[in-house]
């Protein structure tokens, strides 16, 4: 099984990490747009916690909301320790191939940037 996380689910586990590991779609939604700014449809939410959690990266359960959220059930999701492993190598990467690199980024996007002004 893949160990790689592509951009998105990145995205999740962050959310799921930053939420305290125990949250709702709706929840990992409106963090990822809170940092992000990205509009996120819950689908795109569910989907992909699915594939997680086939994965073994995430652990979910069904459980009853608080009258004070509606009452109504919920699937509210864990990261699991192989969920954290494979964010943390993610993570060692992208740090581990950027190191050293930050004069070169800015000197392509500076260029970049002057090329696409009138």
């Amino acid at each position: 099984m893949s160990q790689h996380l592509g951009e998105f689910e990145k995205l999740l586990l962050f959310a799921l990490l930053a939420d305290g590991q125990d949250t709702d779609g709706a929840g990992l939604r409106q963090r990822i747009e809170e940092r992000t700014g990205r509009i996120v449809s819950p689908g795109a939410v569910y989907t992909a916690m699915d594939r997680l959690q086939g994965r073994g990266f995430v652990a979910s359960e069904v459980v009853n909301a608080p009258p004070e959220q509606g009452g109504r059930r919920q699937k509210r999701y864990r990261l699991r320790p192989e969920g954290a492993l494979a964010l943390d190598r993610t993570v060692r990467e992208l740090e581990s191939m950027s190191r050293g690199l930050d004069d070169a980024l800015t000197e392509a996007v500076e260029a970049a940037l002057s090329r696409s002004e009138p």
